[in-house]
C-alpha cells in the first residue's frame, strides 16, 4: 500500500484528519485503508477530504467505489466531509439520492467550502 498524502490538523481543539486540495489520494477503494489508519492514529474527530483526492469513480454510483469506501467508514464509525465545490464534478444520475439517504445517518456529508465542512466535523 502507499504512503497517503494527509495531514493531521488541530483547529479549536478539533483534531481531523485532511487529504491537500487538488490531489489525488486514493487511486482505489482499498487505498481507504491508509485514511482509516492515519485517522485511528490521530485519535480524530473526522475526515475531510477534497473531491480530487477520492477515487476516479467515486462520484459514479455504478462504479460502486463510493459505497465501498462509505461502507469502509460506516463500519468504524468515521465521519467524512467531502468538499466539493459546485460545477467542480460531474455526479452519476443518482448521486444526489445516495448522498440525502447517507446524510440522515451522520456520518458523510458534501459540502461546498472547507469551513463549511469543518464547521460539521467540528458539530460531532
Amino acid at each position: 500500500m502507499k504512503k497517503l498524502e494527509l495531514e493531521v490538523v488541530d483547529e479549536d481543539g478539533v483534531t481531523v484528519v485532511e487529504g491537500l486540495p487538488g490531489q489525488r489520494l486514493m487511486s482505489s477503494v482499498l487505498d481507504i485503508t491508509g485514511v482509516i489508519e492515519a485517522y485511528l492514529s490521530a485519535r480524530a474527530a473526522g475526515v475531510l477530504l477534497y473531491a480530487s483526492n477520492l477515487t476516479p469513480g467515486f462520484f459514479d454510483l455504478s462504479s460502486t467505489e463510493a459505497g465501498a469506501i462509505l461502507q469502509k467508514l460506516r463500519n468504524y464509525r468515521i465521519r467524512l466531509a467531502v468538499v466539493c465545490p459546485p460545477g467542480s464534478v460531474t455526479f452519476s444520475s443518482r448521486f444526489d439520492e445516495m448522498v440525502a439517504e447517507e446524510r440522515r445517518g451522520r456520518l458523510f456529508g458534501l459540502f461546498d467550502t472547507r469551513d463549511a465542512a469543518r464547521d460539521w466535523v467540528r458539530r460531532s
